[in-house]
């Protein structure tokens, strides 16, 4: 069984290495088993479909995407300042490695119907993160309320929606980043320039007061 444990990741480890390399296009069955150095039949034996293979792999994205989610949060007190940390971080991990994140978030993969019922489901990957912005919507809401900020909106959506709108948000901003849309848009400089940094930390904050209001002092 552990034999059997250990194939079963180094599959999965050949996956990830390929797509963090050579992008989603790679991931065939074939390729993976070669360079695991098994038969080309081999996945078919702890992974009964690709689509479960690349569920597996994309997995391991989202395992890393929440250790930086932590990391982003341990040391900032507030609400606020834990999603701007949570914000960074997204679209970071969303630059750094582009064939992950495009696979995590392909729709076939997080679509469980696609997938038996008796297989661990990607989308339960997806939830706590989710769970945890709505959370922290939620406090900041109630800290917004005690301070009385003025200008605040008085029937803001639900916390959910709002939770939703700026992932999608996020989600976006890292997207066109990474085509270059968002540089031409700006002026900016190209992508791995010296002000790279400091530019997506603008659109970050930019996003944040969209969807949450403006920091006030």
């Amino acid at each position: 069984m552990e034999r059997e444990n250990s194939l079963r990741e180094r599959l999965i480890d050949v996956g990830v290495d390929l797509v963090m390399t050579d992008g989603t296009t790679s991931l065939g069955l074939r390729e993976i088993a070669r360079r695991a150095g098994v038969s080309h039949g081999a996945p078919r034996r702890y992974f009964p479909t690709h689509h479960s293979l690349l569920s597996a792999i994309a997995r391991r994205g989202f395992t890393d995407l929440e250790v930086r989610f932590a990391a982003a949060t341990d040391s900032a007190m507030s609400a606020r300042a834990q999603l701007q940390g949570i914000g960074r971080a997204h679209v970071r991990y969303a630059l750094e490695h582009r064939g992950m994140f495009e696979l995590m978030f392909r729709h076939d993969l997080l679509d469980s119907e696609r997938h038996p019922p008796d297989q661990s489901q990607l989308r339960d990957s997806t939830l706590p993160m989710f769970e945890l912005m709505v959370e922290l919507v939620v406090r900041l809401r109630t800290d917004q309320a005690a301070e009385r900020r003025p200008g605040a909106p008085s029937d803001p959506p639900p916390p959910a929606v709002t939770a939703a709108a700026l992932w999608s948000n996020l989600h976006g901003l890292a997207q066109l980043w990474a085509w270059g849309s968002l540089q031409l848009a700006l002026n900016a400089v190209p992508p791995g320039g010296a002000s790279d940094g400091s530019h997506l930390d603008q659109l970050v904050a930019a996003v944040l007061d969209a969807h949450l209001g403006p920091v006030t002092s």
